[in-house]
């Protein structure tokens, strides 16, 4: 037990002196456009576009939840010092803090708000909120790509053309994804494609690639909403149960970078109840990136493989 604790100590530790160094080397005077993203899945795109040109940083990192994120020391300066910031928008970043100074800074781009300009019909309602989770529509996210190119543009004129030569290509990439992972999950059975996770992120994800004849609504449920930071009442409970039991629900997934607790609660009513109900063995991620392995780096498009392949395993 020693050991292994020695074990996490030194990995925690690495991953401090790697993070640190990463920012050295972003603050540094480089020539170069500085660019800050609120979550590493917008940071992964941004970097895709930005290619070497650009000095790319993810501000909420590893597990840390990007709903209520407050500003820690030195974020100021890293906000201060970027010269464009990219962040989701649409409601995602709420902590106060941090919505303060994305709505002061000159040049903070809100991506999710530009795709609501342009298509509002693609942007969901959760209980009278909008739903922020647009990356898990892959289609929809690729909209993020021309603000992204426009505003690396406008920043650095003499780059226009390899900013948008990238911009296409990312786009190409993104589209492809969305269709090889629209043809993976419809191999499915129509009456197993029925999602229930910790928290309600994955409505655009069930709305593109769970639906069947546009039932999309009744394929998804969750006992926590759109953040997943509030108290599980015995209502939520109850809307669960009633889902698992009206569609013969028989795996529930749990998300990666959020509390097990809800899925657990459900899963001891369950079985209080003599209804078969398991946890699928792998987590799914919604807010963040998965963890870097020593031979790949995570990426948006690993991302949705990773959480599309899961189901696919669970399901068929």
């Amino acid at each position: 037990m020693k050991y292994l604790l020695c074990l996490l100590l030194l990995f925690s530790c690495f991953g401090c002196q790697n993070s640190s160094s990463k920012l050295e080397e972003w603050m540094r005077p480089s020539g170069k456009v500085k660019v800050l993203s609120t979550t590493a899945i917008i940071d992964d795109i941004v970097g895709q576009v930005g290619g070497d040109r650009i000095d790319h940083l993810a501000l909420i990192e590893g597990a840390m939840d990007p709903h209520s994120y407050e500003i820690v020391k030195g974020d100021a300066e890293k906000l201060s010092n970027a010269q464009i910031i990219f962040y989701n928008g649409l409601g995602l970043e709420h902590g106060a803090s941090l919505r303060h100074q994305l709505k002061t800074h000159p040049q903070a781009i809100a991506l999710g708000d530009k795709i609501r300009e342009q298509n509002p019909d693609a942007i969901l309602f959760d209980r009278g909120q909008v739903d922020p989770h647009i990356w898990l529509d892959a289609s929809l996210w690729s909209e993020t790509i021309d603000p992204i190119v426009q505003a690396l543009s406008e920043a650095d004129p003499q780059n226009t053309a390899y900013y948008q030569d990238n911009g296409n290509k990312v786009r190409a990439s993104l589209l492809a994804l969305d269709q090889s992972l629209s043809q993976q999950l419809q191999q499915i059975a129509p009456d197993k494609r029925y999602l229930v996770t910790s928290h309600d992120a994955f409505n655009y994800f069930t709305r593109r690639y769970l639906s069947a004849s546009g039932d999309w609504k009744n394929r998804f449920c969750a006992p926590e909403g759109l953040a997943p930071d509030g108290q599980l009442s015995c209502h939520d409970i109850q809307k669960v149960m009633d889902h698992l039991s009206e569609f013969h629900i028989r795996v529930i997934f749990p998300e990666a970078n959020i509390s097990q607790d809800s899925i657990k609660k459900i899963l001891s009513v369950c079985k209080e109840k003599g209804m078969s109900v398991t946890l699928a063995p792998k987590s799914l991620y919604s807010d963040t990136l998965p963890e870097s392995s020593s031979d790949s780096s995570a990426t948006y498009q690993t991302m949705m493989e990773h959480n599309a392949n899961t189901l696919y395993e669970a399901w068929k």
